[in-house]
């Protein structure tokens, strides 16, 4: 079963939860992991123990009654954390301004690494990545990985965020 296949199967059991699935991974040769990382889809709150284990067991329901993957498999749910993967137009919107790690399927500009200030995401879906006082353009179809970098910034930006 592809990583498509098993999305199509968990991203409607969490948004009918009230989470978006950040990213669906089947990970593993001898023992397979089956990740799936959530978020709040109104971005209300931080993800937490509570959340995860609510989601685990609606999806062990689901996944035990379709059973997609053949070989024995652990489920693992968690939230995507601050250094978070971006694997969505949408995420890129919104952590625009912050540092991103982007690898790239074909070269931009020669690289396939790109670390920078992510600029924008415009309407066409083109990623723009400021890195060393040049702008790097690419399709969002084009990129393999994306990620938050963690920064000084961002750690004391999430501190605030989250002072009690």
């Amino acid at each position: 079963m592809s990583q498509n296949d098993l999305t199509s199967i968990i991203e409607p059991i969490l948004d009918s939860m009230g989470y978006e699935t950040v990213r669906v991974l089947l990970t593993g040769n001898v023992r397979k992991t089956l990740q799936v990382m959530i978020d709040l889809k109104d971005g209300s709150r931080e993800i937490n123990v509570d959340d995860c284990a609510v989601v685990s067991r609606a999806l062990s329901k689901i996944l035990d009654e379709k059973d997609p993957i053949s070989e024995r498999y652990t489920l693992e749910v968690s939230s995507p954390g601050i250094d978070r993967p971006l694997t969505k137009p949408e995420h890129f919107a919104r952590f625009q301004g912050n540092e991103v790690k982007l690898e790239t399927k074909e070269a931009v500009d020669e690289r396939k690494r790109i670390k920078g200030k992510l600029l924008a995401i415009d309407p066409q879906h083109n990623v723009h990545v400021l890195m060393d006082e040049k702008e790097y353009i690419t399709p969002f179809d084009n990129i393999l990985k994306a990620k938050i970098v963690l920064t000084d910034e961002l750690l004391e930006q999430y501190q605030t965020e989250n002072s009690f």
